[in-house]
């Protein structure tokens, strides 16, 4: 007895990628059409690929930031730093890294002068 050829549907449209970015799958379907009695039909009803789509954005990573820096001046107005360090550079139109130093004043005791020295000085100069 001959066997009938599977009678078999179009392939489908490929479906979307199942990923927005980067690496993913995408399948297809056909429907097996001759009824299931006329014998077995081993031909494949679905397959799936590999897709690439564009690179997924990489958002810019950092440190936590160090503690704050010894005021730079042992007396009167000075400033401190504090840093932080970039893990990953963004990548892909990931978002920027903001910035990687702080600084901020800071206010110790008043500078003492030797008494009298401004007034003597002046009198030296003329």
């Amino acid at each position: 007895l001959d066997t009938i050829p599977c009678l078999l549907s179009p392939w489908s449209e490929w479906s979307d990628c199942s990923v927005t970015c980067g690496k993913g799958m995408r399948t297809r379907q056909r429907i097996l059409k001759s009824a299931a009695e006329l014998g077995d039909c081993n031909e494949e009803l679905e397959q799936a690929e590999k897709c690439m789509l564009p690179e997924c954005p990489i958002d810019c990573e950092l440190t936590e930031w160090s503690q704050w820096s010894e005021c730079n001046t042992s007396c009167g107005k000075g400033h401190m730093i504090r840093t932080r360090m970039i893990k990953i550079e963004p990548q892909f139109g990931g978002t920027a890294c903001p910035e990687t130093v702080q600084r901020t004043k800071c206010r110790l005791r008043k500078c003492l002068r030797g008494p009298g020295m401004e007034k003597r000085r002046w009198k030296e100069a003329r």
